[in-house]
């Protein structure tokens, strides 16, 4: 009998919906799969365990009495970049340590509407700065495939914590790949929403033009159920659009036949890991093969991306951390005066990675570097989107890999920013130009590591990709393979 951590989420819900499981039964398995093998992994912060045990049981009563939900008794966990009422919120970080919120971020407070079961908050990288979890402020995340490999990141811990069969599904955040790169590393579905169809009300900034929460599962239809609860407009949000959600599970049994797929050349050019390009060009054969047609694209702006991305996420960083200085939430360190006060905090609180991103997004928004960095790269990025709109006037997705190879050893890059940077370079494009990205898993390299896709769509176009993402996972059982550590 397949275990109860093994479940899909639309497994789970029909056990439950029969009566076979309850959701206490669901969520004990998980608190105790927690509890045997987080040690090992690293990918929890903090476990609720009484508060899911509550919810569990409310959920049972709720569907004993008649009621039903989108996620009824379905355990979950959240990145730690999201808000939550009562629970300690970190970010990874020194700097947020006790910090508690007094409400939840909107994309939680949805998932709880909808019945889902609190497990606790997720590891990643301090403030969502980083690729690989390393840069956690308590300890890192590891890969279930290989605990001498990383999970990936900034949302490592949600993408373990599926993995490892520590919930049904996370929630994460991408501002440059975050989403993305951890499914691709760990074996997962993913989605990168379009910018404004997830509320960021809640949503710890780290760059406040790119940042969106999304879901991780080991299905697109999972993928699908997740995203249909907490996407929709919010009036506490600016940001958030007001566009009909449509029904991403019944969209599932769409036609993909004459759907057209683009492969940009410059996306598999030099420097791929063999294994990578040869598990998409697969991955693209079996799409043409359900009835999509392939078409080859130039992307001529995507040597702009990674100097656009990184200037105008490192400005909005600046300012966005600047928030953290002793005084209103979080950590303080006593100085001699209020300036001393400021510095040792931020001295103490924050971690390389983060003073390394503040320093050189203050520096391209200073007097006599902001014409010549930051708005350079605002007109780059407008030309990005730009071409993003030319090429899905021609295609109705994009087919790329999700990162240039699969996940590497703790410690290999991390004395090399610049390689660490490079793990997102096949990401970063679509949080410049606000579009949607699946990753779906395609494969395996050599060493047996998860090798990832990704599917990129015109904004608000999830339901197509999701329809995509079914018909291959229906075609192929990459999605369906587990660690050995999670057996």
């Amino acid at each position: 009998m397949t275990s109860l951590t093994s479940l899909t989420i639309s497994q789970a819900l029909a056990l439950m919906r029969a009566g076979d499981i309850s959701a206490r039964d669901l969520t004990e398995a998980h608190l105790q799969r927690i509890e045997a093998i987080d040690p090992s992994i690293g990918a929890y912060l903090t476990v609720t365990a009484d508060l899911a045990r509550q919810q569990a049981e409310a959920a049972d009563e709720a569907r004993a009495a008649g009621q039903d939900k989108p996620l009824l008794g379905i355990p979950i966990a959240i990145k730690d970049v999201l808000s939550t009422q009562g629970i300690e919120t970190t970010c990874g970080s020194k700097i947020l340590e006790g910090y508690r919120p007094i409400f939840d971020a909107t994309a939680v407070a949805r998932l709880y509407e909808a019945g889902a079961v609190m497990l606790g908050k997720l590891n990643m990288d301090e403030f969502a700065m980083g690729s690989s979890t390393e840069n956690s402020a308590y300890f890192p995340a590891r890969n279930p495939w290989n605990l001498e490999r990383v999970p990936g990141g900034s949302s490592g811990g949600s993408a373990a914590a599926v993995a490892a069969e520590m919930a049904l599904a996370t929630l994460g955040s991408d501002t440059g790949g975050s989403i993305r790169q951890p499914a691709s590393f760990c074996g997962l579905s993913a989605i990168k929403p379009s910018y404004g169809r997830v509320s960021r009300y809640g949503l710890i900034a780290y760059g406040s033009s790119f940042d969106q929460a999304g879901p991780f599962a080991r299905t697109a239809e999972d993928v699908a159920r997740v995203l249909g609860v907490i996407a929709g407009h919010d009036p506490l949000d600016s940001t958030s659009m007001p566009t009909a959600v449509p029904d991403y599970v019944a969209g599932l049994r769409g036609e993909i036949r004459g759907l057209r797929i683009g492969l940009p050349r410059e996306y598999f050019a030099e420097g791929l890991q063999p294994d990578v390009a040869a598990a998409a060009r697969a991955a693209a054969a079996q799409f043409e093969s359900l009835g999509a047609e392939l078409r080859e694209l130039s992307f001529e702006h995507a040597d702009y991306c990674l100097p656009a991305y990184y200037i105008i996420a490192m400005a909005e960083a600046s300012a966005n951390l600047a928030r953290y200085d002793g005084v209103r939430f979080g950590a303080r360190v006593e100085g001699a005066d209020l300036i001393d006060t400021y510095k040792k905090t931020r001295g103490i609180g924050f971690g390389d990675e983060v003073k390394r991103r503040i320093m050189l997004g203050t520096y391209t928004l200073s007097a006599g570097y902001y014409d010549a960095y930051y708005g350079k790269a605002q007109a780059a990025r407008t030309l990005i989107r730009q071409e993003f709109d030319a090429m899905f006037a021609q295609v109705d997705a994009l087919l790329a890999p999700v990162a240039p190879a699969t996940a590497f050893k703790f410690g290999e890059v991390t004395q090399d920013p610049m390689r660490m940077i490079l793990a997102d370079v096949l990401t970063i494009s679509a949080n410049l130009a606000g579009i949607c990205g699946l990753s779906l898993p395609c494969g395996f390299d050599a060493a047996g590591l998860p090798i990832g896709l990704q599917l990129l769509g015109a904004p608000f176009t999830e339901e197509r990709l999701l329809r995509l993402g079914q018909a291959y996972q229906s075609a192929t059982d990459w999605h369906l393979r587990a660690p050995e550590f999670a057996g």
